[in-house]
């Protein structure tokens, strides 16, 4: 009988290792041999359990035995009826919540506000967004939760639709009311997605806003790389309990795009990350809490900047705030997210997470030590000292509501032209513009270009956001509707 102290990947793993088995199989570097520059570089306990699917090992695609039991011990640990291992990042893992409800034309209910993932899935797919517009919080400048209103309005005027997507929590840590949005979609017979890839510790700490599984969620992607510690690409897929979808539909939507020959690097992360958890993640979870409120006590004593938590909490489109997230507005002195961003990698060697338009964003993890928040509590001091500014004439709103003319579909693969992108007013974008980090999209396929975007995009450039999403690399040109 297993328990949350075991590890079948890996223990699978150490028993390979031991067996010394001559590999007349991929990968062609045989275990380290064919590559000693890589198995220098990477250490040879990596390369020597960088093998193929066989037998001992399980398969991915079609788990009996290891990977099963790892999934199953995953699924008791979450909450969840079942688990899948994902190693193609949570990516794939809202690629394949998305695909398992909704086909071609059909309707599905989400805030705007979600990362690129899901609007790819939706050209790929050929379902059909209902945005629900965020809140915004217009000091911050950055999208909130959804509002139950709004959500329960969205319902009612399209009953046919199949889903409603959240975010649970955002990229800043805003929560919605998660456990009322899935009481309304269930009555409707709509089935509720979440997108967890922030929000691992909200299964294992104490007061934190409710995870996905706990709120009757039927699906929910889970980020492990994030902030459960697996290697990164390495994602949860999680299967509610009373699920409107059953595992052998789930599993075979993954198997559409995931990769046949599954990184065992990744999945005995998972496994061992997974482990971890279950068996010590109130600790764990309980030091990430300790380390962001010494940070943002600290960053307050500074002036100028606002770590901003629980005081935004309004019972509404901000119903719940992950404490673990340290979002820092940095505008009141006169920089740009992005700037400090730069400045604490390029002067101080601090890399933290992303930095938009108005705030930054610093991740922090059980990994981090008292001296390494010191460091970057001074740095932001000193950064506040040499290079603050009057904020005058500073762009004063992060997130823009589209307007929505065509699908994502339709547009991506529609009649294009390429125009600079300066000429695009009034068009029809069949192209994504976003800054990344978060991924949120300024512009997607089938959104309206206006003079606000243009200028949203002109800033971001300007100010050193990394652009990306157009075929043009330099993001000068837009395909838009022909």
């Amino acid at each position: 009988m297993l328990s949350q102290k075991d590890a079948p990947i890996y223990e699978a793993l150490q028993k390979y290792r031991e067996m010394r088995v001559v590999p007349f199989d991929v990968p062609g570097h045989k275990h380290g041999k064919g590559n000693p520059e890589l198995t220098e570089f990477l250490g040879q306990t990596c390369m020597s359990v960088d093998v193929n699917s066989m037998k001992p090992l399980d398969n991915l695609c079609h788990p009996t035995s290891v990977i099963k039991d790892a999934e199953a011990l995953a699924a008791e640990a979450f909450g969840a009826a079942y688990c899948f291992f994902m190693v193609g990042g949570t990516t794939s893992a809202v690629q394949s919540m998305i695909l398992s409800v909704c086909k071609e034309g059909d309707k599905i209910i989400m805030p705007r506000n979600v990362h690129r993932s899901a609007i790819n899935t939706l050209i790929l797919g050929g379902a059909v967004p209902v945005y629900v517009d965020p809140g915004v919080n217009k000091r911050l400048g950055i999208p909130l939760g959804m509002s139950v209103k709004d959500v329960e309005r969205a319902i009612k005027e399209n009953p046919d639709a199949k889903a409603v997507f959240v975010n649970n929590p955002t990229y800043y840590g805003i929560c919605s009311d998660l456990r009322e949005i899935v009481r309304i979609a269930h009555e409707h017979g709509m089935a509720v997605l979440a997108d967890e890839a922030h929000g691992t510790n909200f299964y294992f700490g104490d007061n934190m806003p409710v995870s996905a599984m706990a709120a009757g969620a039927d699906l929910a992607a889970v980020s492990m790389h994030k902030s459960g510690g697996s290697l990164t690409q390495s994602s949860f897929l999680l299967v509610g309990k009373n699920a409107k979808v059953t595992e052998g539909r789930v599993r075979a939507v993954i198997n559409l795009t995931q990769t046949t020959s599954g990184s065992y690097l990744l999945l005995s992360s998972l496994d061992i990350s997974r482990r971890s958890l279950a068996t010590d993640g109130k600790r764990i979870v309980g030091k990430v809490l300790e380390n962001a409120a010494y940070a943002r006590e600290e960053i307050s004593k500074i002036g100028g900047y606002y770590a901003f938590g629980n005081e935004l909490v309004n019972g509404d489109d901000i119903y719940a705030f992950d404490m673990t997230k340290l979002s820092v507005y940095t505008r009141d002195i006169g920089l740009a997210g992005i700037e400090v961003y730069d400045y604490l990698r390029d002067c101080y060697d601090i890399q933290i997470e992303f930095g938009d338009i108005g705030n930054i964003l610093a991740y922090i993890s059980v990994g981090d030590r008292w001296k390494d928040i010191e460091r970057l509590v001074s740095a932001l001091a000193e950064i506040k000292r040499r290079f603050s500014k009057d904020k005058t004439g500073m762009f004063d709103h992060e997130y823009i509501n589209p307007k929505v003319v065509l699908t994502p579909k339709e547009a991506f693969y529609g009649e294009t032209v390429s125009l600079p992108i300066e000429e695009s007013a009034g068009r029809i974008s069949c192209e994504f513009v976003m800054c990344y980090p978060p991924g949120i999209p300024i512009v997607a396929p089938g959104e309206l270009i206006t003079e606000e975007i243009l200028a949203y995009i002109r800033y971001s450039k300007e100010r050193g956001c990394f652009m990306t999403g157009t075929e043009d690399m330099d993001i000068e040109r837009i395909k838009v509707i022909k």
